[in-house]
């Protein structure tokens, strides 16, 4: 098949990482496959797209809002360009509402299927409801939580709808030994476990938490060292709350990394603990992945995919108590943590590595392709 895949993104979010990684598994199992993103972004998203393997990369302009002349060129451009391929995924409004203005300008029909990253209710206002209901073939969603959002709005029947999960590199992301130097460039310690947080900087993400937590386990005497992986707008917030509670010497905020594979491998415990949906959840996959034992907040796709105490150990979201309970459990027993580790690999493997899910989306496009009279 020769697929088009359309996002708009400014920045390097979870719809650009979804869609280059689909664009890349796709291409594995042999298919052509387009990425399509916004000009001016060379930097912030076709790099980044390039550095995951993607090839074949076309910009279009995909302004922001309603800009007539601008989104008339992205018109006639995608008319020309969707005579010559099969199947249509775009990932945001933008590109939605052009492609679909692009089939009916072309005069041709394609399979038009659309992913929802984010749990945001889509609006069943009439113009929704024509764009969904007439001109799109299937939604793809990265959770079951945004799948049920979406059936709500009454726009689609339910086999109109599906939640694909994950997505991770499984090959990047494998376990592996630890190296000493990255262990030690993440404060880490002979002897003393290392528990790591990757993640933006942002209040949602529950570094507050885990410091919170943190301070109870010093109080009991649990000996870790923690460290904070990533960048963003809540960093002084952050380390503010590290110096309140005492743990300058126990915490770390490490920045961004870019050899996320082996700060993985250099982890004892692992935590991913939002305080609400994080919609794909990218990091939740590549830590499962890289065979890290994970202490997870019940929160998006956490108790769609894991079982507590199968494949982590879970706690509700925000909570630091419970946090700080799973934490001396999972960092006084080394037996347990092997198991979750392994647990957690092997159901990557099996059920949300990029390979599955484009596996799965093969076997849509195809079904779709199959179909007389598809919507596009």
């Amino acid at each position: 098949m020769t697929i088009l895949q359309l996002v708009s993104c400014r920045g390097w979010s979870s719809d650009a990482y979804w869609a280059a990684r689909i664009t890349v598994e796709l291409a594995r199992r042999g298919h052509r496959v387009v990425l399509g993103c916004r000009a001016g972004t060379e930097t912030r998203v076709i790099s980044r797209a390039r550095d995951e393997g993607v090839e074949a990369i076309e910009t279009f302009v995909f302004a922001s809002g309603l800009k007539p002349a601008a989104d008339l060129r992205d018109v006639r451009r995608l008319a020309r360009r969707v005579r010559d391929v099969d199947v249509v995924h775009v990932h945001r409004g933008k590109e939605h509402w052009l492609a679909t203005a692009a089939l009916r300008a072309a005069g041709v029909r394609r399979p038009v299927v659309r992913t929802r990253h984010i749990a945001q209710a889509v609006r069943p206002h009439a113009g929704n409801r024509w764009l969904y209901r007439r001109a799109t073939s299937l939604v793809v969603t990265v959770t079951g939580a945004i799948r049920g959002q979406c059936l709500a709005a009454g726009l689609l029947p339910p086999e109109r709808v599906i939640a694909l999960p994950g997505g991770a590199d499984a090959e990047r992301y494998r376990p592996g030994l630890a190296s000493a130097a990255v262990r030690a460039r993440l404060g880490g310690e002979p002897g003393v476990p290392l528990v790591g947080m990757i993640g933006g900087l942002r209040v949602m993400k529950g570094h507050r938490v885990v410091v919170e937590a943190a301070r109870t386990l010093a109080a009991r005497g649990v000996h870790a060292r923690y460290v904070f992986v990533g960048q963003g707008s809540h960093e002084r917030a952050v380390r503010e709350a590290i110096q309140s509670a005492g743990l300058q010497d126990r915490c770390l905020v490490a920045g961004f990394a870019p050899d996320l594979p082996e700060v993985m491998r250099a982890l004892d415990v692992a935590l991913y603990v939002p305080l609400e949906s994080d919609g794909m959840s990218r990091v939740l996959f590549e830590y499962l992945a890289a065979g890290c034992p994970l202490v997870a907040s019940r929160v998006g796709v956490v108790p769609e995919i894991l079982g507590d105490g199968e494949h982590a150990l879970l706690v509700p979201g925000g909570d630091a108590g419970a946090l700080a309970d799973a934490l001396a459990r999972a960092l006084a027993d080394p037996a347990l943590r092997a198991r979750l580790g392994e647990a957690g690999h092997r159901l990557v493997v099996e059920r949300f590595s990029g390979e599955r899910v484009a596996e799965a989306l093969e076997a849509r496009y195809q079904a779709l392709l199959g179909e007389r009279g598809a919507p596009g």
